[in-house]
């Protein structure tokens, strides 16, 4: 009998806990917006590589993008990667939210994680055109656009008439994770796309900032690609993970340097296409987190990887010379936010953690406000 009891009680704990668990997380979603925490599964595209899941979509608008709703027209269209997104930021807080904030205007967000050069060229053709904008602005991650206009070039076949050099396999998809190592790590990566209050508990604000702290100040022995940069008197405390930036960034890399080739022609003829619709055409050029934090990192022989970041900052202002002397030549309206984010490496400008190099809220606001300057003075 007893143990009948126990049962019973077990069952009934059970219901009740996943009864509540259900009602908190369809509270959690009528009060906040789901796209601001759930993970973004993607699925494979034959044309763009990959575009988020219609079962992880809880929160974009219908084109798939992180808007409420997609408007008839709209003012503005920033098109980009995961740093347009505003990945660790809420969508409130991703700079084109801001950007629309500053100037009255609205704008509309399609950026995407992952997201490089054809996709951006992709999307200005099909549907940023379609908004009637009267400015297109198109954010240039130094950090990995190059080399995702290689990949995306090279891995599908949509994209063959890009490429100048012989064909050769190259896999695209750098979205595919790898396949999860354990039963629970299983879990742990289903509940991150569709549950709000996991994500609440166990990345959000506190238990996510204690977590990333301790991140940061074990980076290096945590992992061997990280190394971080403790500044007390200067409010900086942030980690870097330069190894994977400069093979991205590497002006000795014939597939970098035939990205950026992809990169300028993408661009250049975004921009043509812009001025045939009587369309202001401005690249946001977006720095490295490395080339921020350049004055504290640049021949500091007391940070572990040093040589790899004095490589990563050289290599880095050759592609960015580069790519202002393009956009100069092309005549294509530009703006460098890497002195608005220099001036501002006291406010705490990047997530609070050693697993992710994107600026948070603070970050994102100071290349609105970067964005929102070169708007006023080109009126």
């Amino acid at each position: 009998m007893k143990i009948k009891t126990t049962l019973t009680n077990l069952a009934v704990v059970a219901v009740a806990s996943t009864i509540g668990l259900f009602l908190c997380e369809l509270a959690a979603r009528l009060m906040l917006n789901s796209s601001d925490y759930l993970s973004v599964e993607m699925v494979n595209d034959e044309v763009v590589g990959a575009v988020p899941s219609p079962s992880t979509r809880s929160g974009f608008d219908a084109w798939g993008f992180r808007n409420r709703v997609v408007p008839e027209t709209s003012d503005m269209v920033a098109i980009g990667d995961s740093h347009t997104y505003g990945n660790t930021a809420t969508m409130e807080d991703s700079w084109p939210y801001v950007l629309a904030r500053l100037s009255g205007r609205q704008v509309y967000n399609m950026g995407l994680g992952g997201y490089g050069p054809n996709q951006y060229f992709y999307l200005f053709r099909t549907q940023a055109l379609k908004l009637k904008p009267r400015t297109i602005i198109v954010g240039l991650y130094m950090g990995d656009d190059f080399e995702n206009a290689f990949l995306i070039t090279y891995g599908l076949d949509h994209w063959a008439y890009l490429r100048a050099l012989p064909a050769e396999k190259v896999t695209y998809d750098i979205w595919e994770e790898p396949p999860a190592p354990t039963w629970h790590k299983k879990v742990r990566v289903w509940l991150s796309r569709h549950s709000v209050i996991y994500q609440l508990v166990f990345h959000g604000p506190l238990l996510g900032r204690f977590k990333g702290e301790a991140q940061i100040r074990n980076a290096h022995w945590l992992y061997d690609s990280a190394t971080a940069l403790i500044v007390p008197e200067k409010n900086i405390l942030e980690a870097f993970l330069p190894k994977g930036i400069l093979r991205r960034l590497d002006q000795d890399s014939e597939s970098v340097r035939e990205g950026m080739r992809i990169t300028f022609k993408l661009l250049g003829e975004m921009n043509e296409i812009s001025h045939q619709h009587h369309i202001q055409f401005l690249v946001a050029v977006i720095p490295t987190k490395e080339l921020v934090f350049a004055d504290y990192l640049e021949h500091n022989s007391e940070l572990p990887l040093g040589d790899v970041l004095d490589k990563l900052l050289a290599n880095e202002r050759i592609a960015r010379e580069k790519t202002f002397d393009f956009l100069r030549s092309a005549k294509i309206s530009y703006v460098d936010t890497l002195p608005a984010l220099r001036r501002s490496v006291d406010r705490e400008l990047y997530a609070r953690t050693a697993a992710d190099i994107h600026p948070n809220r603070n970050g994102y606001r100071v290349i609105a406000e970067a964005v929102s300057e070169t708007l006023n003075q080109s009126q």
